[in-house]
């Protein structure tokens, strides 16, 4: 169960949302933050390594309860959502393999296969975007609810920046897909270097709990660095290109 994959797919929306400057009175909450790191970290990661043993849970039942807190908060929040967001869905499937693999009892390098087969692919689909009218990182970046996109682009266009803002999007868009290319090798590597007794045991359980736990002070928090970097990187554009501060864009409180 990587919660590195997890969190950085059902957050990275949020992540792009809440680095954007936004108006006084609309502060950003940090309890999607405490929710992600209670439902999808510590529960998990608390059950695996305490209750696996044969005198508790056992490694199977532990995997399952263990399972349910990010499967059900994943599901709660794009219930409450309100849309359906492809990378959350893609994190709860995350989740789904895991539990599958290990009840399954299937060799552990199926894990480290799927650790990082799914990075990549979101990677891949990054990269594949930017050929398209809808690039995934422009989107979740110029964001219509809080950046007024056609006032920006006729500042650019009036300053003859258009195209110059577009290659600093697309440098953009390499930053991130690079960010899930590393974290496909280290979700990998972790993966291979941790999980080495057999599945269906109170080792292997203990084992893929100390995988969640490691997942995100090394590979989650890294990742998600980067992708604040690419947005910072796009923003500080802004007035480069414009003359103009990002603040002269933003959408006004109740517009």
């Amino acid at each position: 169960m990587s919660d590195s994959d997890t969190d950085k797919l059902t957050t990275m929306t949020d992540t792009a949302t809440k680095a954007q400057p936004k108006a006084k009175d609309n502060a950003p909450s940090g309890g999607n933050f405490l929710a992600n790191l209670v439902f999808n970290i510590i529960l998990p990661v608390f059950i695996l390594s305490r209750l696996s043993g044969d005198d508790s849970l056992g490694p199977s039942l532990s995997i399952v309860c263990a399972l349910a807190f990010p499967i059900g908060y994943g599901l709660w929040d794009l219930r409450q959502s309100g849309k359906v967001n492809p990378l959350s869905i893609l994190g709860v499937v995350s989740v789904f393999l895991t539990g599958g693999i290990s009840l399954l009892q299937l060799d552990p390098k199926y894990i480290a296969i799927k650790e990082a087969t799914i990075p990549a692919c979101i990677g891949i689909a990054v990269l594949l975007t930017q050929r398209t009218r809808f690039p995934l990182v422009k989107t979740l970046i110029l964001n219509a609810q809080l950046i007024r996109v056609e006032a920006l682009y006729s500042a650019l266009a009036a300053k003859g920046m258009t195209a110059l803002f577009e290659r600093r999007l697309a440098q953009a868009s390499l930053i991130v897909a690079g960010s899930f290319f590393v974290s496909s090798v280290l979700n990998f590597v972790l993966a291979k270097v941790i999980l080495v007794s057999p599945p269906g045991t109170s080792e292997f359980s203990a084992e893929l709990g100390k995988m969640t736990a490691l997942s995100y002070p090394v590979i989650a928090l890294p990742s998600m660095l980067i992708l604040m970097l690419a947005i910072w990187f796009v923003f500080s554009q802004v007035k480069k290109l414009t003359g103009e501060s990002l603040e002269t864009f933003l959408v006004e409180q109740g517009e």
